[in-house]
Order: structure tokens, then C-alpha cells, then sequence
């Protein structure tokens, strides 16, 4: 009899928020991907909308480095070269304007940074829209370069705004399993938004008036409007509730997100507790949400994982990608094929970002990022070798070459980037990790571009295909930080992963030690903590 008013008892026991939120865990983790896609359709809905703005980004940045390609664009906001008498945008012109473009997303990151956690992402992305349509006219009706450069950094401001809003709101609505395909959507948009580039271009190019470059610009009234409707329409982060103390409006939003009727097994308490629980542990974990706790204990760890993720996009030689048409004639190929060859490498990479989606099923982000930084690295090692010699062939060799260059990126160290991103950074400091590492992204970025020019600029070095032996040093360097550095998310719950930097275990570890949510890290056997 005792013992049935103990069962008894122990049934009658209320679960707590801790066992509701490991449940939770338990079931997001075991959930395969068809059961997730079923179960958060209107998640993978909202976030494609609100991914769709980097489309825009990836347009201009590529239409830009095409455009120094473009005769007509030359004519009307570059100089004539007296020996030659050709014309073109003078190096330090093209920084201006690449340069630009960058610094107006540093000034949008920062104000994302204190925007977006007080408004949410979609009032946020709204008002980055509404800027975005007023900008370009700028773009369109600039009537010299200095005008030109100023368009570039005030339209860069929304771009800044984009870059984070769009990840952060993929990695918080989507289960584990659709979070590293959701966030890799992110680069599939900038790689579309590159290859409508060059496809634009393409057309234009032949043209013999103003409207060869006025064109381009004018298509990027294109996007924002219906957007702009899909965003109006979306819910806000469950996890932007939570953080807001306001737990009836992280429901609401959770349910808009879900099919329930889908999966019986579902239980919406159960997951707002588990996001309740990993928020507050990463408040006892974590001092607070202000931008100096990027940098205090195990966030230090986690905010330089993340910059230097992005930061290495940069220096393992993409700058060529934007450049590709104008690396290519620079190589000494005719301006329409350098065009072609730029939408057969643009197009290639569309489908190594569909392709990444299936490899980031089979195998971790770690090992992914450092098979895809050795490849790069040995592929521009060729680039550079094949510049040793003058011939039509080694020109050919060189632009084959670069097009599996585009290709490796966007099969590997392209997308899963923005899964690593999204994945490392806590999510009370999410949106600040990841302004602080686009921010530094760009930075680089801005002087990347200023050696780009350079390296590639007739009246400055004139390295040309020369140029890849320099980005395969700093790439050597990627490979060698992802060695040692990089720790491997895949599989993994934020919880889980707060656990694992709390206990400090080694990037190389990561992938082996078994974690629960009473913070208990118990080592598989014949491995180690350290």
C-alpha cells in the first residue's frame, strides 16, 4: 500500500520548468528533418522572406565589381588613360566605392545592435526597408562618382541592418535540424543576388548609352516592397519574447511559427520553457546583455569564434569572386566571355550552396570548414601558377580554375559560415556577437578591397592572376585557426552548447562529449575534457 501512495505521489508531482525544458530538448533532437520541415513549415516560410533581403546586398556588391568591367559605366565616372585611351574608374575611385558600401553596413550593425533588441527584427528590418527604396535613387541619378560613393555608403546602412537581422531570425524559429539549412539560405540569397548581377550585366553590357549602368541600379527597386508585405506579415522570435519577460507573446509567436496538428507529440509549453531554461542559464553563465560581456569569461571564447568565422570569408581569397569578370579581363580574357564565365561560376555556386545542405546532414560544420579552406588554398596556389605562363591556355586554365574556386566556396566554407555564426554566439548576446563580427567583416572587407585594387589596377601593382598567390598565404592561415579553433555544433541544442564552453572543452572535443541540462559534461570513453 505504501508503496502505490508513493506512485501515486511521485505521478501527482508538478513537472518542472528544468524537466519540461529537457523534454523539449529531447524531442527537438530526435525529430528527424521531414518530421521538422511538417512541423515548422511557417518557420522555413518566414525566414526564406526575411533571408530574401541579403538578395539585394549581394546584387549591388557584385553589380558593383562587374560594372568595372562595363565601358559605358567607365566612360561616365572614370578617367581616360593617355597611352591607351582607355577608360576607367581610377583604384582609389574603386575603393572609394567598395569602401563605402562597407562602412555604411558597419554604421547599420551598430545600429542594429541597439535597434533590434528593442524593437525586434521585423520592426527593424521594416524601417531598413524604407530606407533601402529612398537610397537608391541616389544610386540611379548620381551624376559623378563622389555622388555615387555617397549612395554606396547610405544604402549600405540597410545592408548592415540585413546581414544580422537575417540570420539571427533563421537560427531562433528553426529546430535544430532545419537551423544549419535555414541559416545557410542566407548565402544561397547572396549568391543569387551576385548571379542576377552578372546576369543583368551581361545583358547590358553591349549597350552603347547611359542606360548600360542605369539599368542595374533601377532593378533593385525591385525587391524591397514585397518584402517589405512578407515581413509586415511574419511573426517575431519566440526567443525576443522571452527575452522581453514576455512569456504569452513568445506562445503566440511560437504557435504562428508551427503546425501542431502535424505532430501530436508537440507540446508548446514545453518548448517555451526549454527556451526559457537556456535563457536563464545563460544569464547565470553570463554576466548580462551588454556589449562588454562579449568579452568577459566564456563569451570571450565564443565572440572570437564567431568574428574570426566571418572574417576568414575574407581572407581566403573570396574578394576574387566579386571581381570575377574584371579579374578575368584583367587576365586577358574579351569583356563578354570574362561575363560568361562569371554567370557559369555564379551559377555553380548556387548549386554548391543547395549541395551544402546535404553534406551538413552527413558531416559537422568543423570538419566541412577545414576540407573546404584546404581546397581553397590548393586551388589558388594553381590560380597563381597558371599566371606563370602568357599562353590562351594557362588564361582558360586560370578562369576554369576560379570557377571551381566559386564553386568549393559555396559548397563549404560560404554557407556553413553563417551556420557557425549563428550557432556559437549565446542567444542573449546573439544579435550584438553577430553585429560585432559582420562589423569586423566588413572592416576587413574594406581592406581587402583596397589591396584588390591594387593588386588588380593597371595604373597601381597590375599583379593580375599573380594576385592568388597572396590570398593562398591567408588562407593557409584560415586552415590553420580552423584546426585548432573551431569547435563542432552539429547535433547540438543551445543549452547543450552553453554547457560545453562553460566547461571549457577544447574545439577538438567538442563532437565527442556527452552534455545534459543539469550541466553535467561526461566524457566518452577513451577521450578527454582538455
Amino acid at each position: 500500500m505504501t508503496k502505490e501512495v508513493e506512485a501515486s505521489t511521485e505521478a501527482a508531482k508538478p513537472i518542472t520548468r528544468t524537466e519540461e525544458a529537457q523534454h523539449a530538448a529531447a524531442d527537438e533532437k530526435e525529430m528527424s528533418l521531414k518530421q521538422a520541415i511538417r512541423l515548422y513549415p511557417k518557420a522555413v516560410g518566414w525566414s526564406v522572406v526575411l533571408s530574401s533581403t541579403l538578395i539585394m546586398e549581394g546584387y549591388d556588391l557584385a553589380l558593383l565589381g562587374s560594372l568595372y568591367g562595363s565601358p559605358q559605366f567607365n566612360m561616365k565616372y572614370g578617367v581616360q588613360n593617355p597611352e591607351t585611351g582607355k577608360w576607367s574608374v581610377p583604384a582609389n575611385w574603386q575603393s572609394a566605392l567598395s569602401n563605402g558600401a562597407r562602412a555604411g553596413e558597419v554604421i547599420g550593425l551598430i545600429i542594429n545592435g541597439f535597434v533590434s533588441e528593442r524593437y525586434g527584427y521585423r520592426k527593424t528590418m521594416i524601417g531598413a526597408l524604407i530606407s533601402m527604396i529612398a537610397f537608391i535613387f541616389i544610386l540611379f541619378f548620381a551624376p559623378n562618382v563622389q555622388t555615387l560613393v555617397i549612395g554606396e555608403v547610405l544604402c549600405g546602412i540597410p545592408w548592415g541592418c540585413f546581414q544580422t537581422l537575417s540570420t539571427s531570425y533563421a537560427s531562433e524559429v528553426a529546430p535544430v535540424q532545419l537551423r544549419p539549412i535555414l541559416t545557410t539560405f542566407v548565402n544561397m540569397c547572396w549568391v543569387m543576388g551576385q548571379f542576377i548581377a552578372a546576369g543583368v550585366n551581361r545583358g547590358c553590357v553591349t549597350r552603347q548609352d547611359e542606360w548600360a549602368y542605369r539599368i542595374p541600379f533601377a532593378l533593385q527597386w525591385i525587391w524591397p516592397v514585397p518584402i517589405m508585405i512578407g515581413v509586415l506579415l511574419a511573426p517575431e522570435s519566440p526567443w525576443w519574447h522571452v527575452r522581453r519577460g514576455d512569456r504569452a507573446g513568445a506562445r503566440v509567436a511560437l504557435l504562428r511559427l508551427t503546425s501542431p496538428e502535424k505532430n501530436p507529440n508537440f507540446n508548446a509549453d514545453e518548448t517555451i520553457a526549454m527556451i526559457e531554461h537556456t535563457n536563464e542559464l545563460e544569464k547565470q553563465i553570463t554576466a548580462g546583455t551588454r556589449w562588454r560581456d562579449l568579452f568577459k569569461g566564456n563569451d570571450l571564447r565564443r565572440t572570437e569564434i564567431v568574428c574570426f568565422a566571418w572574417i576568414a570569408q575574407t581572407i581566403c581569397g573570396t574578394n576574387i569572386m566579386g571581381y570575377f569578370a574584371y579579374f578575368m579581363q584583367k587576365a586577358g580574357l574579351p569583356t563578354i566571355q570574362s561575363f560568361n564565365m562569371s554567370m557559369i561560376s555564379l551559377a555553380l555556386g548556387l548549386l554548391g550552396t543547395m549541395g551544402s545542405w546535404f553534406l551538413m546532414r552527413h558531416l559537422g560544420r568543423r570538419t566541412i570548414h577545414l576540407s573546404g579552406g584546404i581546397m581553397l588554398f590548393l586551388t589558388l596556389l594553381i590560380v597563381g601558377f597558371c599566371s606563370l605562363s602568357n599562353t590562351a591556355a594557362s588564361k582558360w586554365a586560370t578562369g576554369g580554375m576560379l570557377i571551381l574556386f566559386v564553386f568549393i566556396y559555396d559548397f563549404t566554407i560560404g554557407p556553413v559560415t553563417y551556420s557557425i555564426v549563428s550557432e556559437m554566439s549565446s542567444t542573449r548576446l546573439k544579435a550584438k556577437t553577430i553585429v560585432l563580427a559582420r562589423a569586423l567583416y566588413n572592416m576587413s572587407n574594406i581592406v581587402v578591397n583596397v589591396l584588390t585594387n591594387y593588386q588588380l589596377g593597371e595604373a597601381s601593382w597590375n599583379w593580375g592572376a599573380k594576385t592568388a598567390f597572396f590570398w593562398a598565404a591567408t588562407c593557409g592561415v584560415v586552415v590553420l585557426w580552423t584546426f585548432f579553433r573551431l569547435p563542432e555544433p552539429r547535433g547540438r541544442t543551445y543549452g547543450e552548447l552553453d554547457v560545453l564552453f562553460e566547461r571549457k572543452i577544447s574545439a577538438r572535443r567538442f563532437a565527442s562529449t556527452e552534455v545534459d541540462l543539469a550541466l553535467h559534461v561526461v566524457p566518452v570513453a577513451g577521450t578527454s575534457e582538455k
